[in-house]
């Protein structure tokens, strides 16, 4: 059986995949995910995001901000229909 992303058992086939999640959503099932890798990830995650932050310049630091915003805004959206 496949596993999704943090190692957990998920069915292969798409109908399988929404009876399962419908079944989380309802709480007839737990999904399972281990609290403890997540919270070691996040750890892990902020204190690397700090890390790197703490060695840009704040030119560094304004240019990845402003590319940022030119993609975050240059986004094509279709006109509503």
């Amino acid at each position: 059986m496949p596993r999704g992303p943090r190692g957990e058992k998920r069915p292969r086939d798409v109908i399988g995949t929404a009876v399962k999640v419908v079944k989380i959503l309802k709480g007839e099932i737990e999904e399972d995910i281990d609290p403890e890798k997540s919270a070691a990830a996040v750890e892990l995650g902020s204190r690397g995001g700090k890390a790197r932050a703490s060695r840009l310049t704040p030119e560094q630091r304004k240019e990845i901000a402003r590319k940022g915003a030119i993609k975050r805004w240059s986004k094509r959206r279709d006109p509503p229909a």
